[in-house]
C-alpha cells in the first residue's frame, strides 16, 4: 500500500507537536541544537528541519518521525 502524503501536510504534523509540547520553542530550540528562531520559523512559513535536525525534534517532543512524515496516524 502506497502513502502519499503532501509537505503541507508533514509541517501541520510538525506544528501541531510542537504546539502540544509542554517545552517553550526557546528550549526545544536548545535541545535541538538551532536557534529559537528557527524552530519560530517551523511554526510561522515553510521551513522544514534537516533530516538529523527533524529526527532531534522528534526525539525532544516525543513523537515518532512515522506520524510526522504521514507513514502512520
Amino acid at each position: 500500500m502506497e502513502t502519499s502524503i503532501h509537505l503541507d501536510e508533514i509541517q501541520l504534523r510538525l506544528r501541531a507537536a510542537i504546539r502540544q509540547s509542554s517545552l517553550t520553542q526557546k528550549e526545544i530550540a536548545q535541545k535541538i541544537g538551532v536557534s529559537a528562531q528557527t524552530v519560530s520559523k517551523y511554526m510561522s512559513v515553510n521551513v522544514f528541519p534537516a533530516l538529523d535536525t527533524l529526527g532531534r525534534l522528534c526525539q525532544v517532543l516525543d513523537i515518532s518521525a512515522d506520524y510526522i512524515l504521514g507513514l502512520t496516524d
